[in-house]
């Protein structure tokens, strides 16, 4: 088909015709280009079935005011794809190049569904793009380095795709960024540092990430920090000490090792997630830990439980290497009903100053099972927790010796 000015002219007639049809309605005038970017977009997208999103979408009226699209002037600053509300089926297809095109956008969203493909390179181009939220499809590829060149993004949502190969460094060194959530997508290799100081939330969690991290790769602004279900290793008690403006911290099922820094059972944290790494050494907080759910279970911690702890509501400190008795405290908190789980299953435990005949509340549990003495109490125990009550008297004495 012919070319007019590098565009098609069917869709340069269909600009005319709308052209048209805007100036004897008193519209503001879309940009051409603008006006064919969205025509490529739509192009490339369609309606899952029981979704009549694309309906508006009629070219011979203004754009404008199609579902989804917001313009200033002429111009549009935003474009949310997609019906946002909760159980709609979401659009199906590609994102076209030609969103590059669209110069003054501040915002791009498209709302769970079937978007395949690799996200464009042209994106970078977006240089006033604040906020891109693609989460929920099966994008796919690599997340292009020139991702790093939108200097004015905030938010970077590209949660729950098939995103595979590395953070780019180059998405670390934005300055304005506020909300990373790259979870549950295929990403290889290390966590990039990152220098953004209003970084409030990093969310990097079921990917393939390995490496450390450095003590001053991630910024003292976060208030939500999730590395879990990843390959990390190494020490991170100079880097969590750093963190002081954590409310949320989940580092799971990793492999980082050394001493969890004692100065972390002071943040303001309401749920605190450390189970399944090779974390050791003893943890003794100097102050009572205010922190609702504290979670240690399944690391190679050692010395005796500490009393701070007995004011958790929820605690798990099982498959550890937690030795002598356990703190009387502990008891009474569990007998007022102040603690609702308490596990301390798959231990060196030696004992418990509590009544055989006492009644736990209905609403706590505890746990006790294979440590190196008889339960005195217990109520039901999870089924990881295993059959065997007791821990053998030569591990134990191994373990004494």
């Amino acid at each position: 088909m012919a070319k007019q000015g590098g565009m098609h002219l069917g869709s340069y007639a269909l600009f005319l015709v709308a052209l048209f049809q805007w100036g004897f309605s008193g519209l503001a005038i879309l940009d051409p280009v603008d006006f064919l970017a969205l025509q490529s977009i739509r192009k490339s997208l369609h309606d899952l079935p029981g979704s009549n999103y694309l309906a508006s979408w009629d070219f011979t009226s203004d754009p404008c005011n199609f579902a989804g699209v917001y313009c200033e002037s002429d111009r549009v600053v935003a474009l949310n794809l997609g019906d946002p509300r909760a159980g709609s089926p979401g659009l199906t297809g590609r994102i076209d190049s030609a969103i590059g095109k669209l110069s003054a956008l501040v915002e791009l969203s498209i709302v769970p569904g079937r978007i395949y493909g690799s996200l464009p390179v042209s994106i970078s181009q977006l240089k006033g793009l604040r906020f891109l939220a693609i989460s929920r499809n099966f994008v796919s590829g690599d997340i292009p380095a020139t991702v790093g060149e939108l200097r004015r993004l905030k938010t970077l949502d590209l949660s729950y795709n098939q995103l595979t190969g590395g953070i780019p460094h180059s998405v670390g060194t934005l300055p304005e960024l506020t909300n990373v959530i790259l979870c549950h997508n295929h990403l290889s290799g290390s966590v990039p540092p990152f220098h953004s100081q209003v970084l409030t939330r990093l969310d990097l969690k079921h990917n393939a990430l390995s490496g450390s991290l450095a003590p001053n790769s991630l910024p003292a602004s976060l208030q939500s920090l999730s590395l879990s279900w990843n390959q990390l290793t190494g020490p991170v008690d100079n880097l969590l000490s750093r963190l002081n403006k954590l409310n949320y911290l989940d580092l799971s099922l990793n492999q980082f090792t050394g001493p969890i820094p004692v100065r972390l059972f002071s943040f303001a944290i309401t749920n605190l997630q450390l189970e399944r790494n090779s974390f050791s050494g003893p943890v003794q907080p100097a102050n009572q830990v205010t922190i609702p759910t504290v979670d240690l279970s399944h690391n190679r911690l050692s010395g005796h439980i500490s009393p701070m702890f007995s004011t958790v509501q929820n605690l798990y400190l099982n498959n550890n290497q937690f030795t002598g008795k356990v703190p009387a405290s502990f008891v009474n908190r569990l007998l007022s009903a102040s603690i609702r789980i308490l596990y301390l299953q798959h231990n060196y435990l030696t004992g418990i100053e509590i009544n055989p005949t006492a009644e736990i509340p209905l609403r706590s549990s505890i746990c006790l099972q294979y440590n190196c003495m008889v339960p005195p109490v217990q109520t039901a125990c999870p089924l990881k927790a295993g059959k065997e009550k007791i821990r053998p008297t030569a591990q134990c004495n191994e373990w004494k010796g």
